[in-house]
This record gives structure tokens, C-alpha cells and sequence, in this order.
């Protein structure tokens, strides 16, 4: 497949391991840009369009998570990266802590919020979502981005437009099956089946306002489950902070990784 990467090459500190950063489900790079530009810019920064996404290609084919893992590790590989923080939300969260329980010495700290699988697995409710169709994807979609940014955000409705327009852009058979694949097979599987035996240094961050799909409690349930873990809580932001709040994202991460007694060697 090809892929649209943003790789911002060798790290002022060369110390640091690289982060990795994964969109959430159907985004794309441009959404960690004021993130990216928040971040103290000492390390090297991996961004991909998952397949099925943003200006990556789009094939009609099964969409899973172990999907999107082999793509990240096969970019990763690509790139001669050994060992990386792998930094993501939502459906990225997710991704973060199933690459950090198949991977833990290729991936020895994590960062993430607000992740999908924070919730009971629903195996045949997960398996019914698969097979939805595109008649069924405006009527989610209007649903879900209710919970996506918090109503006191200034931006909201120049970021949900700006999100409608890449979804009519893009949309066609494979972006319609990544979209139901990859949400059907969140739903099916659980992060708490996998929590307790991640025991790398996590930093979990939430926005107390974020509680569609009880995302709050899902979260509390995560720290509790994960050994090593750090909880970060953002008075007033919702389920995006890396785009509501980058600043206080960004700065939360640099205090994280600066405390790290890891190095890149």
C-alpha cells in the first residue's frame, strides 16, 4: 500500500527515543498539527495516515487492528526505527497499548488518552458493526461527533466542518469498510483483558467531560488495571484534547518523557 507519512527526520537530542504518533479512527495527520508544533521538537516524530485514511490508499478489504499493528510495525521497520513511544487517543490509545502488550521491548513507554476498548468487549455487537454499510455511516457519524469536542471549545464548528469535508472527499468502498471494520472489531475486544500485564511506564490522560460510552469510568478501570500507569486529568476538555487542549497535551507529554530514565542507545 502506499502510505502518506510525516517524518520530521533526526532529533536535536539524539538521547530520545521517537515518538510515534497514531491518528484516531478515520483520522488523519493534519489533526496532530498544532500538537506537533506544541511538543518541545527534541525528538524525532513518526506520523502515518492508516490505511484507509487521510491521503493514504484506501483498499476495499477487511479492516482489523491487528490490521492497523502491522502497519505501524512494518513502518517503523521501514524506517530503521528499533525502539519508539508510541502517543495516541481514541481509537490511537487503543493501538498504543496493543502494540505496547505485543511488543513491550520495542515499545518500553506509552502515551495515550481516552482510549476505544476502554469498555466490555461486545463480541457479537462488534461482529454486527462489521457489516454495516455506508447508509448507516452520516447517522454514526452525526451521533459520535457530539462527544468530540466540548461545547465551550472555540473552534468546535470550524473542526466538525472541517471533518465533514474529509469525509465526503475520501468517502467510497474501502474508507466505508475501514470505517465499520476497525470500529466492529474496538467494540469486540477489551483493553482490560491485556492491562494488567503492560508494565511499561504509561502516561493516561482524560478530559473530565468526555464520558460518551462511559469513557470515564472505562478510564479509572484502565489505571487501576495498568501496572506502571500515571492519570492525567483535563478539567473541562472532551474526547479530542489534542485539539482542544494541545498546549497542556503537549507539555503533559515533554514533563512525562523528560522524567524517563530512557535514552535511544
Amino acid at each position: 500500500m502506499r502510505l502518506r507519512i510525516l517524518d520530521t527526520g533526526a532529533p536535536t537530542d539524539p538521547s530520545g527515543l521517537p515518538l510515534l504518533l497514531i491518528p484516531g479512527h478515520t483520522a488523519r495527520i493534519d489533526g496532530f498539527a498544532d500538537l506537533l508544533a506544541a511538543l518541545d521538537g527534541s525528538r524525532r516524530v513518526v506520523i502515518v495516515d492508516l490505511p484507509g485514511c487521510g491521503e493514504s490508499d484506501r483498499p476495499d478489504r477487511r479492516y482489523d487492528l491487528t490490521f492497523y499493528e502491522d502497519t505501524l510495525i512494518g513502518v517503523l521497520d521501514e524506517l530503521g526505527i528499533d525502539r519508539a513511544v508510541p502517543v495516541g487517543g481514541s481509537l490511537g490509545g487503543n493501538l498504543v497499548l496493543r502494540l505496547g502488550h505485543r511488543l513491550p521491548r520495542r515499545f518500553p513507554e506509552l502515551v495515550l488518552w481516552a482510549p476505544g476498548g476502554a469498555w466490555r468487549a461486545r463480541p457479537r455487537f462488534g461482529r454486527f458493526v462489521s457489516r454495516l454499510g455506508r447508509w448507516a455511516f452520516w447517522p454514526s457519524v452525526r451521533v459520535q461527533s457530539r462527544f468530540w469536542y466540548d461545547r465551550s471549545f472555540p473552534g468546535r464548528e470550524r473542526a466538525l466542518a472541517e471533518t465533514f469535508a474529509y469525509y465526503r472527499a475520501v468517502m467510497g468502498p474501502g474508507f466505508v469498510r475501514m470505517y465499520w471494520g476497525i470500529a466492529g472489531d474496538q467494540l469486540a475486544h477489551s483493553l482490560f483483558d491485556i492491562a494488567p500485564a503492560i508494565t511499561q511506564r504509561t502516561l493516561l490522560m482524560w478530559g473530565d467531560h468526555d464520558n460518551g460510552a462511559g469513557m470515564g469510568a472505562g478510564v479509572a478501570r484502565l489505571h487501576g488495571l495498568l501496572p506502571n500507569s500515571e492519570l492525567v486529568v483535563f478539567p473541562g476538555a472532551r474526547h479530542s484534547i489534542e485539539t482542544e487542549i494541545p498546549r497542556e497535551v503537549a507539555s503533559t507529554i515533554d514533563r512525562f518523557l523528560a522524567e524517563s530514565p530512557l535514552t535511544s542507545s
